[in-house]
């Protein structure tokens, strides 16, 4: 035989006696602790006045505010036997668990017993100082040991503490505690007469947990197969109906069970359309009126209301003319078409689009039927239209794979100075807009203000085009503004409507012509913008050199006419200059009109200072007629 650890070793060769003194005093300890807590609830003032100190002096804990492991599991026992005894308690003397031990004062109500140490129990948790679950397990063994009516009045507290129970460091501790204890008391409730009470808890579960909770959502989408709607098989005598038609009615049930299983094969399909048709038709030949619509349903809304209808062949003529009960099968037809049409996961499950057809037109008529059912047919309709509108946002929320709701925060980067910095958000999308936005808010006449659109000045406009032109600058040609098509185009709007004179020199040296010349170092004007007088020179020795290159080809050309008058006449050469007359005014007219040299067929001779002259006349009354355009 293996010999034994020397731990166990110890604890088997203790005496007896030593056992039995420890248990005794750790059962001692526990009667203690039940008494110190037995006194605190019947202690006047609000539980976080004493709440601490009693814990204190029922445990002596080894810290001062939080108790450990062992401490805490050791006062949860003393205080589930203590909520046990006051519960025997309460039934033995035949009264509410809740209300056990309640006196009125003069001055307030105060409340009983168990909601007492509950309170109490629930402050130290929430303040940290003992373990968060354990008033999520005094709930639930509250609720097991309460009768259905003593559980409404728990659920109550319960819910009137919500806020307080789903607080981040208690729902992490309790949650499933919380879960199972619900799920226990809606197996205990009847569905049929609880309904209330079934709907308080699931809105309490609806509140408790958030939304993206997996453990509330039928992600698989499972159909509950287990509810089965037993009809009967074999008719009975003293039936007034055709029993054919009550087998199709109820028949329908199994397809609305399993729609995936009994639906989408095509051989079921068809069965299921037939039946359907025979049920539709029934219902259209039989329609109600409006009167036997109100007295059904809004005298007996409460009454008529059934999860579960009877199925005896007997009452099926009666079931028939109530509109809850038509409608409860029609809409029940709506939810089994939204499945079929909804998108499948897979190819195999699509319906076909001949099935796709026939659901269309089974849904019209749904709707017609729907529609024409009273009281308040079309609102009814409406309402359930935008439910399953809304169901198909879930479905597609399942099919994501049910993410969270709520958006993770960033993670905040810390500065220098160890402080937290928010990232900026800006209103309308980056910081120039919010800032215009807030600046027109801050300034309410903004918009009226005459200086809120201002157009430069041409001087001012052109001033980085003149830098760049500056050779002092340095600045290359490829980064100046001339190669900015925008720049230039709206500059030259500006010179078109402030500098005429700069925006026509554009044709001629382009848009460097048009910069102002005050902005234009000297070197710079003298090559784009010139004086009139300077030009007016610069054209005059244009023109002097030209007639100096003429010159000689005007005394070539005299030369010429003298000679031919010579040997015509007989005259010589030397009497023709003496006797030589002035021309007359035609003569002048010709000669100016060839620029200053007569033609040979004028017939009169002309002398090279007579031409000379002409050509400064001329030449002078050219210049007087170009100043006067510039200065124009």
């Amino acid at each position: 035989m293996a010999e034994a650890p020397s731990a166990l070793r110890i604890v088997l060769n203790q005496p007896v006696k030593e056992l039995a003194s420890v248990q005794a005093s750790s059962h001692g300890d526990r009667n203690r602790i039940i008494e110190v807590f037995r006194n605190a609830i019947l202690r006047p003032g609000l539980p976080e006045n004493f709440a601490l100190q009693v814990v204190q002096e029922a445990m002596k804990p080894q810290k001062q505010t939080v108790l450990v492991l062992d401490e805490n599991q050791s006062l949860e026992n003393a205080v589930r036997t203590l909520l046990q005894d006051l519960v025997s308690a309460a039934v033995n003397l035949g009264e509410r668990t809740m209300q056990y031990g309640q006196q009125i004062d003069n001055e307030q109500s105060s409340c009983g017993y168990i909601p007492r140490l509950l309170d109490i129990v629930l402050f130290l948790c929430e303040r940290g100082h003992i373990e968060g679950g354990m008033i999520f397990q005094l709930l639930e063994d509250l609720t097991e040991m309460s009768t259905m009516r003593d559980c409404k009045q728990v659920f109550g507290y319960i819910e009137s503490k919500q806020d307080t129970l789903g607080k981040q460091e208690l729902f992490g501790r309790g949650k499933l505690v919380m879960l199972r204890t619900c799920n226990q008391l809606l197996r205990r409730l009847s569905k049929a007469n609880d309904v209330v009470f079934c709907g308080r808890i699931l809105m309490f579960l609806a509140h408790f947990f958030p939304l993206s909770e997996r453990s509330a959502v039928n992600f698989k989408g499972v159909f509950n197969i287990s509810n089965e709607t037993k009809y009967e098989k074999d008719g009975s005598d003293g039936v007034s109906i055709d029993f054919n038609f009550y087998k199709t009615f109820w028949s329908l049930q199994d397809h609305f069970r399993n729609p995936a299983a009994t639906t989408l094969p095509p051989a079921k399909w068809q069965k299921f359309s037939s039946n359907l048709m025979v049920v539709l038709d029934a219902f259209e030949a039989q329609p109600l009126s409006d009167d036997g619509g109100n007295v059904n349903n809004l005298e007996h809304e409460e009454a008529s209301f059934n999860i579960k209808y009877l199925t005896s062949s007997k009452l099926m003529g009666l079931e028939l003319k109530d509109p809850s009960f038509r409608r409860h099968i029609l809409v029940q037809c709506l939810i089994l078409f939204d499945y079929l049409k909804a998108p499948a996961k897979s190819e195999k499950d699509c319906p076909s689009d001949s099935m796709l057809e026939e659901i269309k037109s089974c849904e019209q008529r749904v709707k017609r039927l729907l529609e024409s059912t009273p009281p308040k047919g079309k609102e009814f309709l409406q309402s359930i239209e935008h439910i399953l509108e809304r169901e198909k946002n879930w479905l597609w929320w399942k099919w994501d794979g049910c993410p969270p709701f709520e958006k993770q925060a960033s993670d905040k980067k810390t500065g220098q100075d160890g402080v937290k910095k928010r990232k900026p958000r800006w209103r309308l999308g980056n910081k120039e807009l919010s800032q215009l936005w807030k600046w027109a808010e801050q300034n309410p006449n903004a918009l009226s203000d005459p200086h809120r659109v201002r157009m430069p000045s041409v001087a001012e406009y052109w001033k980085p085009l003149a830098e760049d032109m500056d050779p002092a600058a340095g600045i290359e040609e490829e980064y100046h503004h001339k190669n900015n098509r925008v720049y230039c185009w709206k500059g030259l709007r500006f010179s078109a409507r402030q500098d005429l004179e700069g925006f026509s020199k554009f044709a001629e040296h382009g848009v460097e012509g048009v910069v102002p010349p005050e902005l234009l170092p000297p070197e710079v004007r003298s090559k784009f913008h010139v004086k009139s007088s300077e030009k007016n020179k610069r054209a005059k020795k244009e023109e002097e050199s030209k007639n100096a290159t003429r010159q000689p080809e005007d005394n070539q050309l005299f030369q010429v006419a003298a000679t031919g008058a010579d040997a015509e006449g007989g005259g010589s050469g030397a009497e023709m200059d003496d006797g030589a007359a002035p021309m007359d005014s035609d003569a002048a007219t010709a000669a100016s009109s060839h620029g200053g040299v007569a033609s040979p067929e004028d017939g009169e001779k002309q002398s090279p200072d007579i031409v000379v002259a002409s050509q400064e006349a001329g030449q002078s009354e050219a210049e007087g007629e170009l100043e006067a355009d510039v200065k124009d």
